[in-house]
Protein backbone atom coordinates (compact mmCIF):
# COMPACT_ATOMS: atom_id res chain seq x y z
CA UNK A 1 0.00 0.00 0.00
CA UNK A 2 1.52 3.05 -0.85
CA UNK A 3 2.10 5.98 1.85
CA UNK A 4 0.48 9.09 2.33
CA UNK A 5 3.74 10.83 1.35
CA UNK A 6 4.03 9.16 -1.89
CA UNK A 7 0.12 9.83 -2.93
CA UNK A 8 0.77 13.15 -1.89
CA UNK A 9 3.62 13.78 -4.17
CA UNK A 10 1.75 12.13 -6.78
CA UNK A 11 -1.11 14.64 -6.00
CA UNK A 12 1.01 17.41 -6.60
CA UNK A 13 2.04 16.52 -9.26
CA UNK A 14 -2.15 16.42 -10.34
CA UNK A 15 -2.39 12.59 -10.20
CA UNK A 16 -6.19 11.62 -9.60
CA UNK A 17 -6.02 8.56 -8.87
CA UNK A 18 -3.53 9.13 -5.78
CA UNK A 19 -6.41 11.59 -4.74
CA UNK A 20 -8.83 9.21 -5.00
CA UNK A 21 -6.67 6.81 -2.75
CA UNK A 22 -6.25 9.55 -0.42
CA UNK A 23 -10.13 10.01 -0.20
CA UNK A 24 -10.66 6.24 -0.25
CA UNK A 25 -8.46 6.30 3.05
CA UNK A 26 -9.76 8.96 5.04
CA UNK A 27 -13.10 10.58 3.60
CA UNK A 28 -15.38 8.03 6.23
CA UNK A 29 -12.96 9.12 8.92
CA UNK A 30 -12.83 12.79 8.21
CA UNK A 31 -16.95 12.58 7.66
CA UNK A 32 -17.21 10.98 11.11
CA UNK A 33 -14.71 13.74 12.55
CA UNK A 34 -16.60 16.50 11.00
CA UNK A 35 -20.38 14.91 12.03
CA UNK A 36 -19.13 14.86 15.91
CA UNK A 37 -18.17 18.63 15.61
CA UNK A 38 -20.82 20.04 13.53
CA UNK A 39 -23.46 17.56 15.01
CA UNK A 40 -25.36 17.85 11.13
CA UNK A 41 -24.43 15.37 9.21
CA UNK A 42 -25.49 17.11 5.94
CA UNK A 43 -23.16 19.89 6.56
CA UNK A 44 -20.58 17.23 7.27
CA UNK A 45 -20.75 15.58 3.76
CA UNK A 46 -20.43 18.63 2.45
CA UNK A 47 -17.28 19.94 4.76
CA UNK A 48 -16.01 16.21 3.58
CA UNK A 49 -16.33 17.73 0.03
CA UNK A 50 -14.54 21.09 0.95
CA UNK A 51 -11.75 19.03 2.69
CA UNK A 52 -10.48 16.88 0.06
CA UNK A 53 -11.68 20.24 -2.22
CA UNK A 54 -8.29 21.93 -0.38
CA UNK A 55 -6.02 19.03 -0.03
CA UNK A 56 -6.28 19.14 -4.25
CA UNK A 57 -5.76 22.67 -4.42
CA UNK A 58 -3.38 23.53 -2.16
CA UNK A 59 -1.45 19.77 -1.87
CA UNK A 60 1.92 22.11 -1.84
CA UNK A 61 1.36 23.58 0.81
CA UNK A 62 1.46 19.72 3.05
CA UNK A 63 5.62 20.53 3.55
CA UNK A 64 5.83 16.47 4.14
CA UNK A 65 7.38 17.14 7.44
CA UNK A 66 4.22 16.50 9.87
CA UNK A 67 2.00 13.65 9.33
CA UNK A 68 -0.50 13.65 6.31
CA UNK A 69 -3.47 12.52 8.68
CA UNK A 70 -2.76 15.24 10.96
CA UNK A 71 -3.13 17.82 8.35
CA UNK A 72 -5.98 16.84 6.67
CA UNK A 73 -7.40 16.65 10.29
CA UNK A 74 -6.10 20.09 11.08
CA UNK A 75 -7.78 21.49 7.50
CA UNK A 76 -11.33 19.72 8.10
CA UNK A 77 -11.39 20.90 11.69
CA UNK A 78 -10.60 24.98 10.40
CA UNK A 79 -13.28 24.33 8.09
CA UNK A 80 -15.75 23.02 10.76
CA UNK A 81 -14.99 25.60 12.56
CA UNK A 82 -15.89 28.21 10.26
CA UNK A 83 -19.04 26.28 9.54
CA UNK A 84 -19.83 26.35 13.64
CA UNK A 85 -19.48 30.48 13.15
CA UNK A 86 -21.10 31.22 10.30
CA UNK A 87 -24.32 29.37 11.26
CA UNK A 88 -24.18 31.15 15.10
CA UNK A 89 -23.92 34.28 13.37
CA UNK A 90 -27.34 33.32 11.35
CA UNK A 91 -28.80 32.53 14.23
CA UNK A 92 -30.19 29.32 12.51
CA UNK A 93 -30.82 27.37 15.46
CA UNK A 94 -31.81 29.49 18.40
CA UNK A 95 -31.15 27.58 22.01
CA UNK A 96 -34.63 28.52 23.40
CA UNK A 97 -35.88 25.28 25.27
CA UNK A 98 -39.17 23.75 23.41
CA UNK A 99 -42.95 25.32 24.39
CA UNK A 100 -44.13 21.91 25.79
CA UNK A 101 -41.35 21.74 27.68
CA UNK A 102 -41.66 25.18 29.62
CA UNK A 103 -43.57 23.62 32.18
CA UNK A 104 -41.44 20.35 33.30
CA UNK A 105 -38.70 22.87 34.08
CA UNK A 106 -40.18 23.85 37.68
CA UNK A 107 -40.34 20.01 38.87
CA UNK A 108 -36.90 19.56 37.58
CA UNK A 109 -33.97 22.21 37.92
CA UNK A 110 -32.27 21.32 34.64
CA UNK A 111 -34.81 20.35 31.98
CA UNK A 112 -33.80 17.46 29.59
CA UNK A 113 -33.13 19.59 26.70
CA UNK A 114 -30.33 20.97 28.21
CA UNK A 115 -28.84 17.79 28.60
CA UNK A 116 -29.27 15.98 25.40
CA UNK A 117 -26.23 16.30 23.16
CA UNK A 118 -28.65 16.45 20.17
CA UNK A 119 -30.24 19.67 21.60
CA UNK A 120 -26.77 21.43 22.08
CA UNK A 121 -27.17 24.83 19.81
CA UNK A 122 -24.62 26.07 17.74
CA UNK A 123 -22.97 28.63 20.20
CA UNK A 124 -21.97 25.69 23.07
CA UNK A 125 -21.31 23.58 20.02
CA UNK A 126 -18.86 26.11 18.85
CA UNK A 127 -17.53 26.56 22.16
CA UNK A 128 -16.73 22.57 22.37
CA UNK A 129 -15.29 22.78 19.12
CA UNK A 130 -13.40 25.95 19.93
CA UNK A 131 -11.99 24.00 23.02
CA UNK A 132 -10.81 20.87 21.47
CA UNK A 133 -8.60 23.17 18.88
CA UNK A 134 -7.11 24.95 21.73
CA UNK A 135 -6.25 21.53 22.96
CA UNK A 136 -4.85 20.41 19.61
CA UNK A 137 -2.81 23.14 19.91
CA UNK A 138 -1.27 22.30 23.24
CA UNK A 139 -1.06 19.35 22.19
CA UNK A 140 1.00 20.05 18.91
CA UNK A 141 3.70 22.44 21.42
CA UNK A 142 4.29 18.93 23.17
CA UNK A 143 8.00 17.52 22.71
CA UNK A 144 7.82 15.05 19.61
CA UNK A 145 7.66 11.43 21.53
CA UNK A 146 5.33 12.82 23.90
CA UNK A 147 3.04 14.57 21.49
CA UNK A 148 3.35 11.20 19.00
CA UNK A 149 2.15 8.83 22.36
CA UNK A 150 -0.58 11.12 22.46
CA UNK A 151 -1.83 10.98 18.78
CA UNK A 152 -1.26 6.94 18.99
CA UNK A 153 -3.44 6.54 22.05
CA UNK A 154 -5.76 9.14 22.07
CA UNK A 155 -6.15 10.08 18.26
CA UNK A 156 -6.03 6.49 16.67
CA UNK A 157 -7.25 4.54 19.89
CA UNK A 158 -4.01 2.63 20.03
CA UNK A 159 -3.78 0.59 23.41
CA UNK A 160 -0.53 1.26 25.34
CA UNK A 161 1.14 -2.21 23.97
CA UNK A 162 0.38 -1.16 20.97
CA UNK A 163 1.76 2.19 20.52
CA UNK A 164 4.69 0.92 22.16
CA UNK A 165 5.06 -1.87 19.20
CA UNK A 166 4.64 1.42 17.04
CA UNK A 167 7.08 3.15 18.37
CA UNK A 168 9.51 0.33 19.24
CA UNK A 169 9.85 1.24 22.53
CA UNK A 170 8.72 -0.62 25.90
CA UNK A 171 5.21 -0.19 27.38
CA UNK A 172 6.72 1.14 30.32
CA UNK A 173 8.09 4.45 28.10
CA UNK A 174 4.98 5.11 26.75
CA UNK A 175 2.91 4.97 30.22
CA UNK A 176 5.33 7.26 31.15
CA UNK A 177 5.52 9.61 28.50
CA UNK A 178 1.72 9.67 28.65
CA UNK A 179 1.51 10.58 31.72
CA UNK A 180 3.93 13.91 31.69
CA UNK A 181 2.16 14.41 28.41
CA UNK A 182 -1.30 14.58 30.66
CA UNK A 183 0.43 16.21 33.12
CA UNK A 184 1.58 19.22 31.18
CA UNK A 185 -1.60 19.53 29.15
CA UNK A 186 -3.35 20.08 32.54
CA UNK A 187 -1.03 22.67 33.76
CA UNK A 188 -1.28 24.59 30.68
CA UNK A 189 -4.99 24.08 30.15
CA UNK A 190 -5.37 25.81 33.96
CA UNK A 191 -2.79 28.72 32.93
CA UNK A 192 -4.41 29.37 29.90
CA UNK A 193 -8.24 29.51 31.89
CA UNK A 194 -6.67 31.77 34.18
CA UNK A 195 -5.19 34.17 31.76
Amino acid sequence: MPSDQYLMERVCERDARAFEALFERYGEQIRRHLARITRDDAAAQDLVQETFLRVWTRAEQWDGRGSFKAWLYRIATNLALNHLRSVRRRREQPLNAPDELADDEEENSIPAWMIDDSALGPDVILELAERRERLRRLVGRLPDEKREVVRLVHEMELSMRDAADELGVPEGTVKSRLYYAKKRLAREWRDQETN
